[in-house]
């Protein structure tokens, strides 16, 4: 059970109506190892009675096992719940534990304080009204202490608690507790961080947590429980900002009900409201705000309901409704700070999936201006980032999406990048603002269109993708499949790897970050040469799966035909006809594919050679074949 009340044994129907009102207020536990977050986190929940006999049990025998008390009951074990975490003494995972006093609900994140676990602390923050930030009494203000204020201050955190723990080891000193404070607020300058509550406490003990403690009458503060029943909302401050609803869904169960349903994000709406639809721009009216309990006279933030128009326009999942005097910015190009959350780095020209809200749009992070270092605040320079790393990026879509400024609205401002090949979420983002050449640069209409174009040269365009290993046979086969499609009349063009090197891509190397933009830019160039009515043929290693796949993505339906010149590695090395393979054996030439670079091979290529058993001569025909199967030439 949770904490003790009356209405419990007199009116439990009472009871829990009153307890389904309660304002529901999410924080973190953060900062340097062993500051004691756990032991927080664990006296919170005993001292709110949320325990049963058995969990008292089991902590007290596991206390004995694990526990850092010397046989006394060690709280932390209340929420370090994996194995590791038990043995080593630290949290690992985010764990998330729920509480309730007789003033509010509470749910608690307590995030790791390793730096390698930087993106579960971004993850646990990034729904958080307030944040407590551990700082042992003993230590002072440590790396890690600078590094989650500065993660802190990245997602925006309204409301943070500096909780000064372990006083009990330091004779509940008033003037450490006073030099701590003097030396954060310094610090905190530096982030922008503002409304800032310094509190002197001993979880393991219970002093200032719960209720005041008499070894420290010199404080006069509030106890933390007593801040986080009264710190404000984040609900009740998005209902003072401007009215945002992404729509996730539009009801229509008949012809005579068509609805956009979805979670108000920020501001009130009420019937008779103008509305404006974004990014469309298109303007309509308020007529019903629907439940499933009724109409409401009003919709606040954190309220899932469904909206009725007084105008049949075009609406869609991902359009944002927003108030008519303040809607929300549209664009397709942005600034924004992005932590990198997987394994394998990311690399500037390498297509994702953006989720911004309820929108999901193709994007590509174009230039990472600056890399930042966590522990210093240092802002370095970088090609890539890697597992943790916290960048700041520009970022380009596909088409434009309604957006705020992080800063103003998480829910329209915050991102997830996901990786189109395996639908794993790759990174998390924060939008700042739409890059100016976003609204000034826009499609110029031409009367002549690919489609024009080809049919002047009776043909149908389309981009012939050769990918292999070095050596498999790709230029040598793209280049007899031109001269075959030359002599029967048709208009080509050959893009070769090493050709290109010496020109449009010369400024490029070998390095994995150099072959996305090598290939992103052959992509775009053939793209051109397609609207221009041409055959294209492109003869490039392309590694990478996802690079394939933007240049697939760029081109209609049937316009990219993948061609798989497969052939074996040691085939390719007795070959060696550049003698790159004897080179990159002997540690002469770095980052070759197949030797100490990553080849991709395709999973499905629209035409596969095998070019260990047949020849070039028959490679080549076989690509003619497959082209006159698929329509492409007559």
């Amino acid at each position: 059970m949770s904490h003790s009340s009356e209405l419990i044994a007199e009116d439990i129907e009472g009871y829990l109506k009153a307890h389904e009102h309660k304002g529901l207020l999410r924080f973190i536990t953060c900062g340097s190892v062993d500051d004691g977050k756990s032991t927080l986190i664990g006296r919170l929940l005993f001292e709110s009675k949320l325990l049963f006999e058995d969990q008292l049990a089991a902590i007290e025998a596991d206390s004995k096992k694990y526990g850092t008390q010397g046989g006394e009951m060690d709280f932390a074990l209340l929420v370090d719940g994996l194995a590791a975490e038990r043995e080593q003494g630290i949290t690992i995972d985010v764990a998330y534990r729920y509480f309730s006093t007789e003033k509010r609900k509470f749910i608690v994140a307590d995030t790791p304080g390793h730096e390698q676990y930087t993106r579960n602390m971004v993850t646990g923050a990034s729904t958080a009204d307030a944040a407590i930030l551990m700082v042992d009494a003993r230590h002072g203000i440590l790396t890690q202490t600078r590094r989650h204020s500065y993660l802190m201050s990245l997602i925006g955190m309204r409301h943070v608690v500096v909780a000064i723990n372990k006083m009990d080891l330091v004779d509940y000193s008033k003037a450490r507790f006073d030099q701590i404070v003097e030396e954060y607020r310094t610090f905190a300058k530096q982030l922008g961080l503002e409304n800032i509550t310094f509190i002197p406490m001993s979880a393991l003990k219970g002093d200032n947590v719960i209720e005041p403690s008499p070894q420290m009458p010199w404080y006069h503060g509030t106890t933390l429980m007593g801040y986080l029943e009264t710190v404000e909302l984040d609900a009740e401050h998005l209902q003072r900002s401007p009215f945002r609803l992404p729509v996730q869904w539009v009801n229509r169960p008949n012809l005579d009900f068509r609805g956009f349903s979805g979670m108000v994000a920020s501001g009130v709406v009420r019937p008779g409201d103008q509305i404006r639809v974004q990014p469309s721009g298109k303007i309509s009216t308020v007529s019903r705000i629907y439940t499933l309990d009724g109409d409401l006279d009003e919709a606040v933030a954190g309220q899932s309901v469904t909206l009725l128009l007084e105008d049949e326009i075009d609406i869609s999942r991902g359009d944002v409704i927003s108030g008519v005097e303040q809607p929300a910015h549209t664009a397709d190009q942005f600034e924004t700070t992005l932590v990198w959350m997987h394994e394998a780095p990311l690399l500037p020209g390498r297509p994702y999936l953006m989720k911004l809200g309820t929108q999901m749009v193709s994007a590509t992070v174009t230039d990472i201006k600056y890399q930042v270092n966590v522990n210093t605040l240092e802002h370095m320079a970088g090609k890539q980032l890697d597992l943790n790393g916290i960048g700041i990026c520009t970022i380009s879509l596909n088409r434009a999406v309604a957006f705020d400024a992080y800063k103003e609205n998480h829910d329209t401002g915050g991102f997830i990048l996901i990786d189109r090949m395996t639908n794993n979420t790759v990174g998390a983002g924060m939008l700042h603002f739409a890059l100016r050449r976003s609204q000034n640069i826009h499609m110029q209409h031409v009367d002549i269109d690919k489609q024009a174009r080809a049919l002047a040269k009776s043909q149908k365009p389309a981009v012939l993708w050769f990918t292999g290993l070095s050596g498999a046979g790709k230029s040598t086969i793209a280049n007899l499949v031109e001269k075959k499609l030359f002599t029967q009349g048709q208009h080509t063009y050959l893009l070769d790897g090493d050709n290109v090197r010496h020109g449009l891509n010369r400024d490029l190397g070998f390095t994995d970050a150099d072959r996305v933009e090598n290939v992103r830019r052959v992509a775009e160039t053939a793209k051109l040469m397609v609207d221009a009515g041409l055959i294209v043929m492109s003869a490039f290693i392309s590694p990478f799966r996802s690079e394939r796949q933007l240049a697939r993505d760029l081109l209609e339906a049937g316009e990219f035909i993948e061609i798989f010149v497969d052939a074996p590695l040691d085939v390719v090395e007795a070959r060696d006809p550049k003698g790159l393979y004897k080179k990159a054996r002997r540690g002469e030439l770095k980052n070759f594919t197949g030797i100490d670079s990553t080849y991709e091979a395709p999973e499905s290529p629209d035409i596969h050679l095998k070019t260990s058993v047949m020849s070039a001569e028959e490679a080549a025909d076989s690509v003619i074949s497959a082209l006159r199967e698929r329509g492409l030439i007559s």
